[in-house]
């Protein structure tokens, strides 16, 4: 590779004529990182050997079967484990959403169960390292293309990887197909559809199982960049097992790995991969194959062999714990192991679906407690739906056996990836850099920990869980986490419904609510019921039964004036800033008519408080000469940031309490115009006008 590349000039020719001036104008590129993101369908936290198995394997109780995970548990021992961190969501294409555009689900566009829906077309976890100089691929699993059910556009895939910054893409599009792993037999859920880019590439695949054949075209993509590019690369690799039917490989994992063992591509139709061939849906791990278990919890009688239904679960997790350590050996071989990051983590807790046709035990996730110490499966927000496991591995950074207990969530990694890059990441998104953390260097900010999620359906009655979480009704829920304790609600009526307070360390099964224990929780609770209409915006495509409360105000002492922070740098986005060293502070008396100090830089960080007058509904309109982006409490009212036309009106509708709100306006500033913005509001007894300085604060 290059060393000493001016980030800038890189930067102003993947951008195409766009100027990019970097604080930082001279980077080794050697320094930036790859990266890989390891996405997996429907794993549980309990169902990784360091994070669970172990002990039940330690403990020996026979009727309490445990497996697996040898190269994870390495890659643990290498790198760090955050034994804290949730999905985003508690069901698949919402939790991608959140993780790719780095939005909760109080932002993100796609909710609830909306598969298929296209992906916002906004700033991504692609589109960002993209533009920051790196080479991007997906491959497996999407699901977020958009169909005629989500858009006009019918067939055309207005979400399709490509379009958010994917470089390449190789996979299933569509989320139903995920539901099949063998897409040219079509062995259980009928023949699937395979795409390389928009390209189907079906007819060659024969007895090709999707956990292998994502291994292979990963490892075949990794050795092309290293081979042909002097560019650091970022991959997000999204096994679709081991949800859905439980198929079984072909054969045993091949001996070896990286360049010259493991899976590979072979590239030939009919043979694309060299584990496509022997039988289709055949091979059990040898470990489970003729394991056995105490089914009746009698010592007296003889063990019996596991179900088939188990054999194959406890095969298929074998098999992508198999893909990890051979992609991690490619690396090795490639010589990049140093200074790449490999995170290894599943889109939300385990699932009791299976798909297996009659015949077949029933899968539940109770055979191997796959949840963990938690209750709660996948659709719900108690742990067991929304805590993942989460591995990561750098290390030229991270020191071996690191365990990060810090609360974190997975819309937080969008924002560590720039960090790693050396860049701020996008002012909208929602989560925080956790490199401070991983690496032990800088000051860590707290993560926001928040998930909303409507489901019909009811807890599982396992005899595991708590008595209090059995055949829980569902329908619309919350969660939030402040430091050890847990903010739940289930089967939400109206926004003034209670929240359950847990301490989720010394009560990991949430079975005793302290929400009512004493004054300082019952506080406690009015704060969580205001936080969680401070974070979010209402979408109609997911109506909440709180979407028509107004927003509670904060109560603090204030002086007159917004204060600004300075700063310098262009970038293809409007930053965070946080991370940012202002180059000059001061106060405004009017967001319409800025007086800076001379020393001001390009970008502008705007912070208060307004003051509403009474309490409804009140309507922003915003206009930039270049780029701004309004934030109220931490909700995005108005994004003229991404794709957005100079002078561009946007109107936003919020309904606000009376009384003081916090305000946050992002704004680029190059030309140094005394007026970058025009901000008007127009509330319940009054028409649009300018925002008088007797109504800001700080």
């Amino acid at each position: 590779m290059k060393k000493l590349l001016s980030l800038c000039l890189l930067a102003t020719f993947l951008l195409s004529g766009t100027s990019v001036f970097c604080q930082n104008s001279n980077i080794d590129l050697e320094e930036k990182p790859n990266i890989i993101f390891i996405f997996t369908d429907d794993l549980g936290v309990g169902d990784i050997g360091v994070l669970y198995q172990n002990e039940r394997k330690r403990l020996g109780v026979k009727s309490e079967p445990w497996t697996s995970t040898p190269q994870l548990d390495r890659m643990a021992q290498e790198g760090a484990i955050l034994s804290n961190h949730y999905s985003a969501a508690p069901v698949c294409a919402p939790s991608r959403a959140s993780l790719l555009t780095g939005l909760s689900q109080g932002h993100a566009n796609v909710r609830n169960n909306q598969f298929d829906k296209a992906l916002a077309d906004n700033h991504t976890m692609a589109n960002v390292l993209q533009k920051a100089g790196y080479n991007t691929a997906a491959i497996g699993k999407w699901g977020l293309q958009g169909d005629k059910r989500w858009s006009k556009d019918g067939d055309a895939w207005p979400g399709h990887p490509n379009k958010r910054g994917f470089d390449y893409f190789y996979g299933y599009m569509r989320h139903k197909d995920g539901h099949e792993h063998y897409p040219h037999e079509g062995v259980y859920r009928g023949a699937k559809s395979v795409y390389e880019n928009e390209r189907e590439i079906t007819s060659g695949l024969n007895k090709c199982f999707t956990g292998d054949l994502w291994t292979a075209i990963a490892k075949k993509w990794i050795t092309d960049q290293v081979k042909e590019d002097e560019k650091p690369f970022f991959m997000f690799l999204a096994y679709d097992t081991p949800h859905a039917v439980l198929e079984l490989p072909t054969q045993a994992y091949p001996k070896g790995g990286g360049l010259n063992g493991g899976v590979q591509w072979i590239g030939k139709e009919g043979e694309m991969i060299n584990t496509a061939s022997g039988e289709v849906d055949s091979y059990v791990h040898d470990e489970y194959a003729r394991a056995t278990y105490d089914d009746d919890r009698d010592e007296t009688t003889a063990e019996v062999p596991w179900p088939d239904t188990y054999k194959r679960y406890a095969t298929g997790v074998r098999r992508i714990d198999d893909g990890v350590g051979d992609i991690i050996q490619l690396l090795k071989d490639l010589d990049i192991d140093d200074n790449t990051m490999i995170v290894f983590s599943s889109d939300n807790g385990p699932s009791k679906e299976s798909y297996l046709p009659k015949g077949y035990v029933s899968y539940r996730p109770d055979f191997f407690n796959s949840f963990g110490e938690f209750d709660g499966i996948k659709r719900d927000v108690l742990e067991g739906g929304v805590r993942v496991p989460l591995i990561v591995r750098w290390p030229k950074k991270i020191k071996a056996n690191s365990v990060v207990d810090m609360p974190s969530i997975s819309y937080d990694w969008l924002p560590t990836f720039t960090d790693a890059a050396g860049i701020p990441g996008p002012a909208i998104i929602d989560g925080v850099s956790l490199l401070p953390s991983l690496t032990g260097s800088g000051k860590q900010r707290e993560s926001l920990v928040y998930v909303e999620y409507q489901n019909n359906g009811k807890t599982p009655k396992y005899e595991e869980f708590s008595p209090k979480n059995r055949n829980r009704v569902r329908k619309e829920m919350q969660m939030i986490r402040k430091g050890d304790l847990i903010g739940l609600r289930y089967n939400i009526g109206n926004v003034d419904d209670d929240f359950e307070i847990y301490d989720i360390v010394n009560d990991p099964q949430q079975s005793k609510d302290l929400a009512q224990q004493d004054e300082e929780m019952q506080a406690l609770n009015g704060w969580m019921k205001d936080r969680v209409l401070q974070i979010r915006r209402p979408d109609t495509s997911a109506a909440r039964p709180y979407d028509s409360a107004v927003v509670p105000a904060v109560n603090v002492k204030k002086k007159k004036g917004l204060l600004y922070k300075s700063f310098a740098g262009n970038f293809p986005w409007l930053p965070e800033m946080v991370s940012m060293k202002e180059e000059s502070t001061g106060m405004v008396k009017s967001i319409n008519d800025f007086k800076l100090d001379k020393k001001a830089g390009n970008l502008l960080l705007i912070e208060g408080f307004i003051e509403v007058p009474e309490g409804g509904e009140y309507v922003f309109t915003l206009s930039a000469k270049e780029k701004a982006l309004m934030k109220i409490h931490d909700a995005t009212i108005i994004d003229a940031d991404y794709n957005y036309e100079a002078n561009d009106e946007i109107s936003a509708e919020i309904l606000l309490e009376k009384g003081v709100h916090p305000i946050k306006i992002y704004v680029q500033n190059s030309g140094k115009a005394k007026a970058p913005i025009d901000l008007q509001w127009q509330g319940p007894n009054f028409e649009k006008a300018e925002i008088s300085g007797s109504v800001l604060f700080h």
